[in-house]
């Protein structure tokens, strides 16, 4: 049976990559492992070499751990993870949302709660619409203030506050991404609206080879 690791930088995120593993590819076990300090210090100075080697140490020991693909679900240290994979199977959460909002119009308006996830979320978006042969316009559009609601565990109140900064700017793009793995709730709350998020087709792509 295959296994799927999980690279996460909050435990909340446990749940909800188990349970779509579980719906998704039923017959992949799942390992959880989980460093809050690897977002927490990137927050801070950036992905600096030193933040670099302990993604990859992270990534070692869910080798280690029996992990055929790796998925790493912070859009901060995603590029890292996959630049430090080495030999190993690693994907970042947000590369098949990137992908299909360069297929589902020009301009993308770019969601993220915390700042240090904005820039390797557009980075991401240019080289996949440079791969696609296509051009794109990027809205940057921050919602910092919401992320004290997700550090205090008030949910709720952070999906909402997503919601409506989402519906006052949805006008200006063809496409809205919401580019943390924490903020894929709030899609829910946004029925009709072209909004993307990424957990879903993150393990859609890792347990399809």
């Amino acid at each position: 049976m295959p296994t799927i690791g999980f690279l996460h930088t909050a435990d909340v995120h446990v749940a909800t990559f188990e349970g779509l593993t579980a719906e998704l590819a039923p017959g992949w076990t799942t390992h959880h492992l989980v460093d809050a300090s690897l977002l927490a210090d990137a927050r801070v100075n950036g992905v600096t070499p030193e933040i670099a080697a302990r993604v990859r140490d992270r990534l070692a020991e869910l080798g280690s751990a029996g992990a055929d693909v790796i998925l790493c679900t912070c859009s901060t240290i995603g590029e890292t993870a996959e630049d430090e994979s080495e030999s190993r199977r690693v994907l970042r959460v947000d590369r098949p949302m990137a992908e299909a909002a360069v297929a589902a119009g020009h301009r993308i308006a770019v969601v993220a709660t915390v700042a240090s996830t904005m820039e390797p979320t557009m980075a991401l978006l240019r080289e996949s619409a440079a791969h696609a042969g296509t051009t794109i316009t990027l809205i940057p559009e921050p919602c910092l203030s919401s992320w004290r609601h997700f550090e205090s565990g008030d949910h709720d109140r952070y999906f909402d506050e997503i919601a409506d900064h989402v519906r006052a700017i949805a006008g200006t793009a063809d496409v809205v991404v919401l580019a943390q793995a924490s903020m894929s709730p709030a899609a829910d709350r946004l029925t009709g609206l072209p909004v993307l998020t990424s957990p879903r087709t993150a393990v859609a792509r890792a347990t399809a080879g």
